[in-house]
């Protein structure tokens, strides 16, 4: 079993930035492809960013591209996702999850473990 905890979220103004971190432990972080995931009240889960288990290939959605950023420490077992020029249309609680697999990764179903989620509020 693997237990992520996310954390860093909280409430901000239009513009500002925030760096979401995801701690792994139970098992071999290097193994997993990460995933960040969104669901803002009322909607679906949506897809966010995702890393390979190096970190050398990484994934966007369209809303976020060019203004979040995700990268891991392996050593550190710590996925991060530093989002910048935030705007209210990013308020939502934030997953990471993670998947043995490392394909497919805009899709939820395929990620193993999930974490229970951190807030992000942004203000206007």
């Amino acid at each position: 079993q693997m237990m992520l905890v996310e954390s860093g979220g909280g409430l901000v103004r239009a513009g500002d930035s925030l760096r979401l971190s995801c701690a792994a432990s139970g098992r071999p972080f290097i193994n997993y492809a990460m995933g960040w995931f969104r669901q803002a009240p009322g909607n679906e889960l949506e897809f966010v960013a995702s890393i390979n288990w190096s970190g050398t290939y990484t994934d966007y959605s369209d809303s976020v591209k060019g203004r979040f950023t995700i990268s891991r420490d392996n050593a550190k077992s710590t996925l991060y996702l530093q989002m910048n020029s935030l705007n209210p249309e990013d308020t939502a609680v934030y997953y990471c999850a993670a998947d043995l697999g490392g394909s497919n990764l805009r899709r939820e179903h395929v990620y193993d473990y999930w974490g229970q989620g951190t807030q992000v509020t942004v203000s206007s």
